[in-house]
């Protein structure tokens, strides 16, 4: 007879470890909450930053802005620090504010409910149940990879992993290395990986946009006078913040702001790649904007080297050690490496939370991503979503975002205390109220209009589900505070 797992009770569940699980656990630190549990289902804190270990993995925004505003880091070591640092600055947060005593490692959420005649989620992982009030996904939406469907991958004769699960134990100098994808990762991988390989073959379904990456060092002078003067690394933020914000006028197909941003990618291109021919494939076919832009000083350079080419159509099939174009030409390969991304609009998580009537989430979301304020579903009282529906950011970081999250959160948690609520429950009529102005603002967009098709969009119904069509400073306007007006709130005595 199997034993059951004792049912462990606490009042928050939140789930996931990187910068949205952290973030909300030192909020909730801050005012003195200490009832929660975060089930990580990894070894360490870090998501993305601990998962990505592949040669030259660093961020694309600034770390002084790509850090929380409350946590300020003054010795990073570059404007744009590498992965492992990144990792290195999360892990210090963790054990910093004692957030380590609250997480369980190895915890993987295997399924999620809501008990109406209880009110309370139970999380069922892989080293015991939870049972809370709260549940709070902080699973972000660059945790899964992405692996397409590729005829005759089974049967590969040489060695394939995803970029997000890099294979460290593969020597890759002198080797035949198929590159799939060409996108983030892709052209941070593209360059280290052509100084190893004897031959290298990047597939490219579309090119994408690129422009300069202005990174250096930071001198020890420079981390000297930020810590003894904080100041500087506010100004820097707000800097940084401020330039970001105008890039987002670019994705408003605002004519003045898509040439100059044009202008620029295409002129990067153009003095890095001489070759007219090259030039041309590396070139898209679609409005700038339309897709992620890219940042890389190495990425083109790397074309220009003889033992690099160029396949400008998709990878359609494998057929034992060829790796065969969707062009119809074949290339001998001894590794695939995909950089394909993540399973961004449809998270897995999705598949393993149930809410009120048993109503799975995926389900529920049959046509795509969607929350009221980008945070709150109905039929899953007591439940919150950072980083769910609405929150990516073409232009901006998303720590950002979180933080204005974090806050909305900590305001429904007093409202409902303040008010006697047991559970609190988005209202299906504010959350349709809420697509319709995310619907109206995204209109003339180059994600909508652009040209091209991205994972920002849902395939089944196209509906702009993944990204916030607005300034980053919009969002924290409008979501950043709860909203009382749009949930229903239910005391206990209600239940009794």
């Amino acid at each position: 007879m199997t034993q059951q797992k004792p049912i462990h009770d606490t009042t928050i569940i939140i789930v996931g470890a990187g910068f949205a699980g952290l973030g909300m656990a030192m909020k909730l630190k801050e005012k003195g909450i200490d009832d929660f549990v975060i089930l990580e289902r990894a070894e360490d804190v870090g998501g993305a930053w601990r998962d990505n270990t592949y040669p030259g993995v660093a961020c694309d925004v600034p770390s002084h802005l790509y850090s929380f505003s409350y946590m300020p880091k003054p010795d990073w070591s570059r404007v744009y620090s590498p992965g492992g640092e990144i990792w290195d600055y999360l892990r210090d947060c963790a054990q910093k504010t004692g957030l380590v005593p609250h997480i369980h490692f190895g915890a993987e959420l295997l399924k999620s409910s809501w008990d109406e005649s209880t009110r309370r989620w139970t999380a069922e992982t892989s080293e015991g149940i939870w049972r809370g009030q709260y549940l709070i996904t902080a699973t972000g939406v660059l945790a899964d990879a992405h692996l397409p469907n590729i005829p005759g991958l089974d049967g590969f004769t040489g060695t394939a992993f995803h970029s997000s699960m890099w294979d460290h134990s593969v020597d890759l100098k002198g080797k035949r290395v198929g590159i799939v994808g060409s996108g983030a990762s892709a052209i941070q991988i593209v360059p280290e990986v052509a100084k190893l390989a004897g031959e290298m073959i990047v597939f490219q379904r579309s090119a994408p946009y690129i422009v300069p990456r202005p990174d250096r060092a930071y001198s020890e002078t420079e981390k000297r006078s930020f810590a003894r003067l904080p100041h500087l690394m506010e100004n820097m933020r707000e800097e940084i913040f401020w330039m970001g914000e105008y890039m987002y006028a670019q994705r408003r197909a605002v004519p003045t702001f898509i040439a100059e941003a044009r202008n620029m990618a295409l002129g990067h291109l153009a003095d890095q790649v001489p070759d007219e021919d090259l030039r041309a494939k590396l070139t898209p076919d679609y409005e700038i904007g339309c897709k992620r832009v890219l940042i890389a000083n190495t990425y083109y350079p790397a074309f220009t080297q003889d033992n690099v080419t160029l396949e400008t159509s998709a990878l359609a099939s494998v057929e034992g050690g060829k790796a065969v174009a969707a062009s119809g030409a074949e290339y001998d390969v001894d590794v695939l490496i995909f950089a394909t991304g993540f399973e961004a609009p449809e998270p897995p998580v999705a598949h393993r939370v149930y809410g009120r009537d048993h109503v799975k989430l995926a389900d529920q979301w049959d046509r795509g991503m969607q929350a009221y304020d980008s945070i709150a579903v109905p039929n899953f009282p007591n439940m919150f979503m950072l980083l769910g529906p609405n929150t990516g950011l073409g232009h901006h970081t998303m720590v950002y975002i979180i933080e204005a999250q974090v806050d909305y959160i900590l305001g429904a948690l007093d409202h409902a205390e303040a008010q006697g609520f047991e559970t609190l429950e988005a209202r299906p009529e504010a959350e349709a109220a809420y697509l319709d102005h995310i619907e109206d603002v995204a209109k003339g967009t180059v994600w909508l209009d652009g040209g091209c098709k991205f994972w920002y969009r849902d395939p089944r119904s196209d509906r702009l589900t993944v990204l916030w069509p607005d300034f980053a400073y919009a969002f924290r306007d409008e979501n950043g505070t709860f909203h009382p007006e749009g949930y229903t709130g239910l005391p206990a005595t209600a239940a009794e």
